[in-house]
Order: structure tokens, then C-alpha cells, then sequence
């Protein structure tokens, strides 16, 4: 199944979306580097959402979608991007959370 345009899915737990919805994360073309945000190269894309960045830093996903290493100081750029978003504990941010969480049990 094909997604519209401009629409990407989380490594982590595949949910859709337009892409401004999610972190951004490429390895850049000449250089093999990883950064956030900018560049042309391979990208993925996670879900604003610590239960997301979790799985994929446990299980390497980020590593295995860019094909390339990927250094823990990126990781720790990660999760301070998402700790405003974990301090305002939005309802919208709990309730997807939940929905996640069944959807990894499965």
C-alpha cells in the first residue's frame, strides 16, 4: 500500500503522517555522518513519543534504516528534543502513547 505524498511512517511503532510530525534523522550522502534534521541522504523518521525513540534505540532501528552507526550523542540530541514535549504531558501525547504501548504488546 502506497502512502500520499509527503506522508511517512515511524521506524518504531509505523504509524503514518505528514512528515513535519515527526524527528527526521539522516545519514548524509558522501560523508556516511548522521545528523538531525537537515541534509540530503537516507532519512527515517520517528515519532515525537519516548516509547518510540526507546524501541529504537533497544533494538538498533535508527542503525538498521540508515544503514550506518549511529553515535549515542546523537541519541542523547534525541531525547532532549522530546523532553518539552515528555514535561507538558499533553493528553493527545498520552492517549497515542497508550495506543503504542497496546500495539507493541501485540
Amino acid at each position: 500500500m502506497s502512502l500520499p505524498p509527503n506522508y511517512r511512517r515511524c521506524i518504531s511503532c509505523r504509524a503514518t503522517g505528514s512528515k513535519d510530525q515527526f524527528l527526521r534523522i539522516v545519514r548524509l550522502h558522501p560523508t556516511h555522518t548522521v545528523q538531525l534534521d537537515q541534509g540530503m541522504g537516507r532519512s527515517a523518521y520517528l515519532c515525537p513519543q519516548a516509547e518510540c525513540l526507546k524501541l529504537a534505540q533497544r533494538k538498533n532501528r535508527l542503525g538498521r534504516s540508515l544503514k550506518a552507526a549511529i553515535p549515542e550523542d546523537l541519541y542523547a540530541q534525541l531525547w532532549q528534543r522530546l523532553e518539552p514535549a515528555l514535561q507538558r504531558g499533553n493528553l493527545e501525547g498520552k492517549a497515542k502513547s497508550e495506543e503504542k504501548r497496546r500495539m507493541l504488546e501485540r
